[in-house]
């Protein structure tokens, strides 16, 4: 199954959707301390506003490669290299799940825009994937009342929402300058 799966993409699909994985993890230990700042005295989680600016990463990889599975192919390589190598928070094995999972939130909204990298496909996207990740990790780990949780979703839908616009100007920036229409030419 999982061979028919990969058969969809190309060698260089994979690349990419590995580069954006990689990014992914690479900005967060950059972004979450910068966020804890104005996250920690309201009492919200730091990764609620920064996750926007990481399912931006998710939300890249599905507009670039453009087909279905992007999305959840670059989370699920995030969630494997954080779980085995083991670097960031204290998640465990439950990375796997709270990683797998936004992955495949973008990919259910982008297929609702045919993987079309649209103003609103990236913004929902990105909305998408980081409720679904603050979410999960509430479930899993902080189980917040009520008025801390609905804000917590709120500020995730805010940052979601950011995370895929600059998605969308990045690769629009790309379509502009020609790279993306090359990258589209591969074999």
């Amino acid at each position: 199954m999982l061979k028919k799966i990969l058969q969809r993409f190309t060698i260089f699909d994979l690349i990419v959707l590995a580069l954006m994985a990689c990014l992914g993890i690479a900005t967060k230990p950059i972004i979450v301390p910068l966020t804890q700042i104005i996250t920690g005295p309201l009492f919200i989680p730091g990764g609620v506003i920064a996750g926007g600016f990481y399912m931006m990463w998710l939300v890249m990889g599905a507009g670039l490669v453009q087909k279905t599975g992007a999305g959840t192919l670059t989370a699920a390589v995030q969630a494997i290299m954080i779980t085995a190598l083991g670097i960031f928070g204290t998640h465990g094995i439950m990375s796997l799940v709270t990683y797998l999972l936004p992955g495949i939130a973008v990919d259910l909204v982008m297929l609702f825009w045919r993987y079309k990298s649209k103003v609103t496909s990236c913004f929902a996207a990105g909305i998408a994937a980081n409720i679904c990740g603050t979410a999960l990790v509430n479930l899993v780990f902080f189980r917040l009342p009520w008025i801390p949780l609905v804000f917590s979703l709120a500020s995730a839908a805010l940052s979601g929402g950011l995370g895929g616009l600059i998605a969308y100007v990045v690769l629009q920036g790309m379509e502009k300058s020609g790279l993306k229409s090359l990258m589209s030419r591969r074999g």
